[in-house]
């Protein structure tokens, strides 16, 4: 790996651009102060992987619901009909997911680790942070897999026009509403929310933010201070709502049911969030290229990762090599099923290990890079890019 050193961006600027969670509990920068190098091939060798993994993704979840295996990945008995519902009807659009992956550097093949498909983060990090760092160090900011805000805005006009042309949306869009909302007292959460409120409102939409708490539910659909939304924007987990506020499941699957709310991301992206879908695929494509062989039990005679089918931030992960336990993170998901995925060594560079998460918004449309040990958790650091040849 070849890095590029660089100035980093001061504390009191990312401040004032709201960008509040720069500094770990340790003290030490979130951001990294250099841009990992990747040649233009290999950008486009992510953008190609992740735009094959999603069509990937749609026919396994297909699987899922024809053949009505939700118990193998996991998902709550109370979100079965608003997945089903919100699968059905295209008005249920896949506003944004981040894949993340192993490998794609110095010739090692890119292979699927994961998919954040509802809830998730690092966007504010990949869209706006590495961009501003290009432009600090008087760098071109073109030389970049990053064209996050721009898909985005397309894929927010697609909730209207409901199709790859979105030149017809001032035309289309009536004054729907989107109403956003994080849960209080996660200044991340809330703030990434606001960048998709920005977003949103730049395109043309008429928008609010609100914590959840203070949202009015109701079979008529989603209020604030007895305004209607049509649209409800969630950075909580669909898996999170099922579990700890099960009258919500039900109230939200009622409107969708009435047709008089629909909620981002749509209830089907659990079944692409559920780590118990790499086991679907690996099924469906065995031995493809981009995969890792993943089953739901132990894999005989090679090495693999224990993981939860939902979790977040590498809680309750395991690395087992030759029978016997390498690395464990303790976490809350202890009482989940499990998959065991084949492992494979990220990129890694001086013994840290470099994850690349590329953001999928209609297509693939920007890489960034996590930095740390072998599991990677919420002590992690974000590492931007340059498309940089030799």
């Amino acid at each position: 790996m070849k890095f590029l050193k660089l100035e980093k961006l001061k504390k009191d600027y990312l401040e004032s651009i709201g960008f509040s969670w720069h500094t770990d509990e340790d003290g030490s920068d979130y951001i990294d102060n250099k841009l990992v190098c990747v040649k233009e091939n290999e950008a486009n060798a992510y953008y190609e992987a992740v735009n094959e993994l999603y069509d990937m993704f749609i026919a396994a979840a297909q699987e899922v619901i024809d053949k009505n295996r939700f118990d193998e990945l996991g998902i709550p008995f109370n979100l079965i009909d608003a997945i089903k519902m919100s699968w059905e009807n295209e008005v249920h659009w896949h506003l944004y997911g981040r894949f993340d992956l192993a490998g794609g550097l110095d010739g090692k093949a890119i292979k699927l680790i994961e998919f954040n498909a509802d809830t998730p983060t690092a966007l504010f990090e990949s869209a706006i942070l590495q961009w501003a760092i290009l432009k600090q160090n008087k760098l071109d900011e073109s030389s970049q897999f990053n064209s996050i805000y721009e898909c985005l805005m397309d894929n927010f006009k697609r909730l209207i026009t409901l199709d790859e042309n979105v030149e017809n949306f001032d035309e289309v869009y009536e004054g729907w509403k989107i109403l956003f909302s994080s849960i209080a007292g996660n200044k991340e959460e809330e703030m990434t929310t606001k960048l998709l409120e920005h977003i949103a409102k730049e395109v043309g939409f008429v928008t609010n933010f609100s914590y959840v708490d203070e949202v009015e539910f109701s079979e008529e659909g989603i209020f604030k201070n007895g305004e209607n939304y049509e649209y409800w924007f969630k950075l909580i987990p669909w898996e999170d709502i099922a579990i700890e506020e099960g009258e919500l499941a039900m109230l939200l699957t009622q409107m969708m049911r009435n047709q008089k709310a629909i909620i981002l991301n749509p209830a089907y992206t659990l079944l692409f969030q559920s780590k118990g879908i790499l086991k679907i695929l690996w099924e469906l494509y065995p031995n493809h290229p981009l995969l890792l062989e993943t089953k739901d039990k132990p894999l005989e005679g090679k090495s693999y990762v224990k993981k939860p089918v939902f979790g977040r931030e590498g809680a309750n992960i395991s690395v087992v090599k030759e029978g016997k336990i390498l690395h464990e993170n303790i976490g809350p998901y202890a009482n989940n099923a499990f998959i065991y995925q084949e492992y494979t060594e990220l990129n890694s560079y001086e013994n840290e290990y470099y994850q690349a998460g590329v953001f999928f918004a209609y297509e693939g449309c920007g890489l960034g890079f996590r930095k740390g040990g072998l599991i990677l958790d919420n002590s992690s650091k974000f590492v931007g890019h340059i498309i940089k040849e030799d």
